[in-house]
């Protein structure tokens, strides 16, 4: 048994802050505004997780109005995500993930961002893919206003015991 899940993020970026994707600090001038690090790429895929288990998103699961989320590394978010996914019954599969940003530019970190990703799903590398695309001077994208990241993830049962698990889950939410 297979389920997808899909996420998506948007921060607008500022000077004065760190610029982390993927769980990896990037050398910019600016960086991602939001209540934890803003890491994009990780509140993506903590949607996509929580998403393919029926669970909500991270707004849900770890809300910016609760202080102990302010200033946190996302790594926590898709820890917590996956946690979930694996105590019901699931592992991922693989993950697909596109960054959108027109700067900076995102080839050179694109390997660093992939080892990472991968290390924290507990998959191996070729199991994750990581892309970059520009707004090609379109919308905020394009005007180096923000950076965006669409996340899609694959998740497979355990066994059909703990799918079964999963649909008798889903009734008592």
């Amino acid at each position: 048994m297979f389920r997808v899940g899909s996420g998506h993020d948007t921060h607008r970026l500022a000077d004065g802050y760190p610029l982390i994707l993927g769980g990896v600090t990037i050398d910019h001038p600016q960086g991602l505004v939001g209540h934890s690090d803003a890491d994009a790429v990780l509140h993506a895929v903590t949607d996509a997780l929580l998403g393919a288990v029926g669970q909500g998103d991270i707004g849900d699961a770890f809300p910016d109005t609760d202080p102990q989320w302010k200033g946190a590394d996302s790594r926590i978010f898709l820890r917590g995500a996956l946690d979930r996914v694996n105590r019901l019954g699931w592992r991922v599969v693989n993950l697909d993930v596109t960054v959108f940003a027109q700067r900076p530019k995102l080839g050179p970190v694109k390997a660093a961002m992939k080892a990472n990703l991968a290390e924290l799903l507990g998959v191996p590398a070729d199991c994750v893919n990581v892309k970059a695309k520009t707004g090609e001077s379109v919308g905020h994208i394009g005007r180096g206003e923000a950076i965006g990241c669409h996340v899609v993830v694959l998740i497979q049962s355990f066994t059909a015991e703990s799918a079964e698990g999963v649909e008798e889950n889903r009734g008592s939410n």
